[in-house]
């Protein structure tokens, strides 16, 4: 089991930081005011690649962490849950920004 752990914490971690690279070392080279239209794009990249990722624990949860006490339905929602979690949390402080 710590095997198929380390692998996906480790290929997790890769994502992440390849795709920071991606987006502030190519499509952030230069500073610009950011349009509504780029905002609502980039907000749905990100999105549809948290829901890939979400879909892929769902199609390889058993694979990835053999005997894990989560079955892959189980495990797909966890991570679901914590994602609409962090988003509610981030819209809760736009709202925080405005009133200070």
């Amino acid at each position: 089991m710590l095997d198929g752990m380390i692998w996906l914490w480790i290929g997790f971690n890769l994502f992440v930081l390849a795709m920071l690279a991606l987006d502030l070392g190519v499509f952030h080279r230069h500073a610009h005011v950011v349009s509504l239209r780029e905002a609502t794009v980039w907000s749905i990249v990100w999105i549809t690649l948290s829901l890939l990722f979400n879909f892929g624990i769902y199609l390889f949860w058993d694979r990835w962490v053999p005997g894990s006490e989560y079955t892959n339905q189980e495990a797909a929602i966890a991570f679901l849950t914590g994602y609409v979690i962090e988003k509610s949390l981030s819209v809760d402080n736009i709202f925080v920004f405005v009133l200070i």
